[in-house]
């Protein structure tokens, strides 16, 4: 393969090394990371006020990671993966010092907040800053940086400038070692002026014991370090008990370096009665400390009762929605999971005429849960107050808490279901004239809620009334609720066309013309009356053809039409129709431009039925004067804007007659006179 450009050995290095991972699979394959803290999900917490020390770096990793950066793909090389919070605003100054300064440490910072820290392999989105230097040495982020984002290649700078973090979001930090060797680092915060270090002091948050006082569960109120906690309980007391403590162990810390509660395990259960649990230094020489080293006061204490060991009581049904299929039944302790038959026999429905329980499933932890799923037959989809009751199941008992108590049988809740609920509505459509109106109406009940949606508006009545003032469709959307159920539909309503009258038929009539007039109007019309100014009329929808009289000159006729809709409503529209003495069509024989309104032009007179009419006029010499295929186009005896003088010109005319078909070419004379 041969590199064009200029690259450096380590941008060669990476490149080459993928170009081996791609075709060569037997080479330098990535290592999964199995150590705590060097996946996101298991990240190092850290604090502002303490440096952490890596005293070396296990090779694996090299899994991709988006950046800012164009060229090689970057990856996390060796990596260790740092989480932090950012209790007040501010910018982030911090310093890598590798144990050898000639090791090349390169590192990116993520913004997590509200996402899985496994999305930064993926997530570009999540990116805050980085620096990708090709320099071996100190490495991380200060006043000194010029840019955020420093990336491949010699010479670049080590010091990237400080990101700015935003209160309570949270971080990731990932530090990944690109030389091949195991040799570690230091990492210490500071310069900056946000703060990542939690101010609060840990505490006893609360105390419940459980299964008859042999164990007794510790919530605290932040995260501790887990390997702050001696394991043989020393960090804590009983002042009021002879009983001893057996041991004490942080919950999560298997797949984490923090933990927020812990189990006490005593050496014999502590009989019924008050007790105080209180903090004291333990063997380990500390009480537990935060991620800051801050170690809950000693004295700090809680209090915490034992009864006499109960049943889990059969505690209560999770708010039901509309229909529900299922109901989720919590109990106020751990059950065993194996405990529950699984053909939900362990629970009867009543109240419900052929609703039961068909299945029962726990999401199960080390076969414990208290949230049971029951399944039914079919969805309860009427309002009432029903019962489950606890019963002895198919397997032979009810249901045994964490501690081997068994829940009595007949033990009840209650669960309160609403009616489903149907948006379908109905409409009257009341039609006017001009305008439209709509009557919408729902059935009920009267404990709904009504949203319509209607073309110009909106209402929340039951029932209302709108104006529908065109005749497009009307789209009418309603949702209805009883505040559980709800439910909505939509229906087009359409609208009859509002009445118009219309004539299609002839504006020009010819003494031997018979004229066919045709209704045009719209609307659903049940009449029609015409009237053509002639002392006829007619009341059918399209009259036959009349012949108007033979007239001596042009003379008007004024057409009526009045039609009417099955709503009573009426329109009435009108034409006129121009009867001529004759259709002849001729040229005048002189004609004289002088502006007096009598044959001041010259054309065809008549050519009222010619089509493909060609009218041209020419001088004595041949010139071509005027040419017009409009016979409404007159020639007014000048050319170019110039007058032509008195005398006699040249004309031609052809066309074809309408009505016939006929073809004619004519030619003649006329004087022009000055």
């Amino acid at each position: 393969m041969k590199w064009s450009g200029l690259l450096t050995s380590r941008m060669i290095n990476r490149h080459f090394c993928s170009f081996l991972l791609i075709l060569f699979s037997v080479v330098a394959r990535a290592q999964v990371c199995t150590n705590l803290g060097q996946n996101p999900t298991t990240a190092f917490p850290v604090c502002g006020s303490s440096t952490f020390t890596q005293t070396n770096v296990p090779i694996c990793g090299q899994r991709a990671i988006p950046t800012r950066c164009v060229g090689p793909i970057f990856q996390d090389k060796n990596p260790y993966w740092y989480k932090f919070t950012c209790f007040s605003a501010g910018t982030l100054g911090f310093v890598i010092t590798p144990n050898n300064l000639n090791d090349d440490y390169d590192w990116q910072l993520f913004d997590v907040t509200g996402k899985d820290p496994n999305l930064v392999y993926s997530d570009n989105t999540m990116f805050v800053a980085c620096n990708w230097s090709g320099e071996s040495g100190r490495t991380g982020a200060s006043a000194a940086g010029n840019s955020l984002v420093v990336c491949e290649g010699t010479g670049r700078p080590l010091f990237s400038s400080m990101p700015s973090l935003q209160v309570n979001h949270n971080y990731l930090l990932l530090v990944s070692h690109f030389t091949n060797t195991q040799s570690g680092y230091s990492l210490q915060f500071s310069g900056g002026t946000a703060s990542i270090t939690d101010s609060t002091t840990g505490k006893l948050q609360s105390a419940v014991p459980n299964c008859g006082g042999s164990q007794l569960r510790v919530q605290l109120s932040k995260k501790m370090k887990c390997n702050s906690l001696a394991a043989d309980g020393s960090d804590f007391t009983i002042t009021t008990a002879t009983g001893a403590i057996l041991s004490a162990s942080g919950l999560n810390c298997t797949a984490g370096f923090d933990m927020d509660s812990l189990v006490i395990n005593f050496a014999n259960p502590l009989p019924p009665g008050n007790y105080t649990l209180a903090v004291k230094t333990g063997t380990d020489g500390n009480t537990i400390l935060d991620n800051c080293n801050i170690g809950i006061a000693p004295g700090n204490s809680v209090n915490f009762l034992i009864t006499p060991p109960q049943p889990t009581a059969f505690d209560s049904i999770r708010t039901v929605g509309c229909a529900p299929a299922e109901l989720q039944v919590v109990f106020k302790k751990m059950v065993r999971c194996n405990s529950i038959a699984t053909d939900g026999s362990d629970f009867t429905l009543s109240g419900l005429s052929g609703v039961r329980v068909v299945s029962a499933s726990v999401n199960c932890a080390n076969n414990l849960g208290n949230l049971v799923t029951l399944k039914l037959s079919a969805p309860i989809s009427t309002a009432g107050i029903h019962r489950v009751t606890l019963n002895a199941g198919s397997d032979g008992n009810t249901i045994i808490d964490e501690c081997g108590q068994q829940t009595p049988a007949g033990a009840t809740v209650q669960i309160v279901t609403s009616d489903t609920v149907s948006a379908r509505f109905s409409y009257v459509v009341n039609y006017g004239c001009t305008t439209d109106t709509i009557a919408l109406s729902h059935p009920g009940p009267s404990n709904l809620t009504w949203k319509w949606n209607y073309s110009g508006g909106t209402s929340l009545q039951q029932n209302l009334a709108y104006v529908a003032r065109t005749s497009s469709p009307q789209v009418v959307r309603l949702a209805v609720s009883n505040g559980v159920c709800s439910d909505s539909s939509s229906v087009t309503i359409p609208l009859d066309v509002k009445l118009k009258a219309a004539i299609a038929g002839p504006s020009l009539a010819c003494p031997e013309d018979v004229s066919t007039f045709r209704d045009t109007s719209l609307g659903k019309i049940r009449s029609w009356l015409w009237d053509f100014g002639n002392g006829t009329s007619s009341n059918q929808q399209n009259p036959p053809g009349l012949r108007f009289p033979q007239v001596t000159r042009s003379t008007n006729y004024r057409v009526r039409l009045t039609v009417q809709n099955e709503h009573n409503c009426i329109d009435t529209t009108s034409m006129i129709v121009t009867v001529l003495s004759n259709c002849y069509i001729a040229v005048p024989t002189a004609f004289s431009p002088n502006g007096d309104g009598l044959n001041d032009h010259l054309f065809p007179l008549n050519a009222f039925k010619a089509t493909n009419l060609t009218f041209r006029v020419f001088n004595r010499l041949g010139q071509l004067l005027f040419e017009t295929r409009d016979f409404n186009s007159k020639w007014d005896g000048s050319f170019r804007g110039v007058p032509q003088g008195t005398g006699t010109y040249v004309w031609t005319l052809t066309y074809t007659h309408l009505d016939t078909g006929e073809h004619f070419s004519l030619k003649g004379t006329s004087v022009l006179l000055r």
